[in-house]
């Protein structure tokens, strides 16, 4: 059987989540003590995460940091050592998860399918594999861009017509909640723009996504919030901005400066405590603490237009990650 087909998505199924219009509610995943060892190896030590309704989350971390093993035991697929997770209220591989889990979708990282089918009957197969509407898999294709290859042979398609037919079996049957392993594996940048886009119409329904990804810039402005893990623990919560202020990384702040200028711009700035100032083509590069930021910005407008133009970047969620994971 195709790994791809481990989740659920059933049509008619209750909702985890109700609208969007409710984002910091009761949480549709909780994970409470959570361990998951392998002899000596702990692969899972001591987890406790919520992941609210109508949320898009981020897990991430280094390989081995235990991401992939958390996300088979929300989904059911490996049992835990010790600790409880719920879904939906529902204790996951208790009496009622079976039919909690037709409410869930899941997408896979390494996505597995049968050649000889074409697209539509991958997607019927999974269909009544789940107990879906058949009638939803045309839809289904057209919403991951597949229309055109529906009766097209599954060894015809490439990695990333793959990759989106994974995610269109995830989706089958309108689930309330999804979890996604590394989905844009494969995918050119406009599939990737257009997965986010299907991801931000699946958040304004309700629906609650869990995705795992080593693309970091990738995600940085589109998720929620994040867990960050590390040798099996979530090392620190929350959103992007929030991560960054708690790391206190030094801002940068690039001025466009015409050369005679220069030293002008430098000695208004002379008095502050900055913690780098350099030539750069076309002006020059600063770095800041965070709190300083303001002061800066009030020094350069006093050089009645010596500055042409300012960037102040934020530290990258590569920045904060190597903060906290390392």
């Amino acid at each position: 059987m195709p790994n791809a087909s481990s989740g659920a998505g059933a049509a008619g199924a209750e909702p985890l989540a109700t609208a969007a219009e409710h984002p910091a509610a009761e949480a549709v995943v909780s994970v409470r003590g959570v361990r998951k060892h392998y002899g000596a190896v702990h692969a899972v030590d001591g987890v406790d995460l919520d992941i609210r309704r109508g949320e898009l989350f981020g897990l991430i971390g280094h390989n081995g940091a235990g991401k992939s093993t958390l996300f088979k035991m929300m989904l059911g697929l490996v049992p835990a050592t010790a600790g409880e997770i719920r879904i939906g209220g529902v204790a996951v591989g208790g009496r009622d998860f079976r039919a909690a889990r037709r409410a869930v979708g899941y997408l896979p990282e390494n996505v597995v399918l049968y050649d000889n089918l074409t697209g539509l009957e991958t997607l019927h197969f999974f269909a009544r594999l789940k107990g879906a509407a058949v009638a939803d898999c045309v839809p289904v294709l057209e919403r991951v861009g597949l229309a055109h290859a529906a009766r097209r042979r599954v060894r015809e398609y490439s990695k990333g017509m793959r990759q989106r037919l994974g995610f269109a079996q995830a989706l089958l049957g309108k689930p309330r909640l999804l979890f996604l392993d590394e989905p844009t594996t494969g995918l050119d940048p406009e599939a990737i723009r257009d997965f986010y886009a299907t991801l931000r119409e699946l958040r304004a329904e309700g629906v609650t996504m869990v995705l795992t990804s080593h693309i970091l810039a990738e995600i940085q402005e589109r998720v929620d919030r994040l867990a960050i893990m590390a040798a099996g623990k979530v090392q620190a919560l929350g959103t992007v901005q929030a991560l960054r202020e708690r790391m206190d990384l030094p801002l940068n702040i690039d001025l466009r400066v015409a050369e005679v200028d220069i030293a002008a711009v430098r000695a208004a700035l002379a008095s502050l405590p900055l913690l780098a100032v350099a030539d750069c083509e076309g002006g020059l590069a600063l770095q800041c603490r965070r709190e300083l930021k303001m002061a800066v910005l009030e020094a350069l407008t006093m050089l009645a237009g010596r500055v042409s133009d300012l960037r102040v970047r934020e530290p990258s969620l590569e920045d904060v990650f190597f903060g906290f994971a390392d």
